[in-house]
């Protein structure tokens, strides 16, 4: 989210490389001018708040699987 608000980012571009969701960042964003927690879903109990290191940790987790099957896939290329 400070990729859009504090670094000037669009909301297209921050999804993209935060491999997320671009309306949910939107909402977030959204919730963020509003004041409210971008995580926080209308006062639901419950919501689990998830940081921007959080979202960054999930993306290369997804991007270090993705290596592997190509990985993967390559080695039984060549074999």
């Amino acid at each position: 989210m400070l990729l859009v608000t504090r670094d000037g980012l669009s909301i297209a571009e921050a999804a993209r490389r935060l491999s997320m969701s671009l309306k949910t960042l939107a909402n977030w964003v959204k919730r963020a001018k509003e004041g409210q927690h971008p995580a926080s879903n209308g006062g639901s109990v419950g919501q689990r708040m998830i940081t921007e290191d959080q979202a960054e940790v999930s993306r290369l987790r997804r991007e270090n699987a993705e290596l592997r099957m190509e990985r993967d896939i390559l080695k039984k290329a060549s074999a």
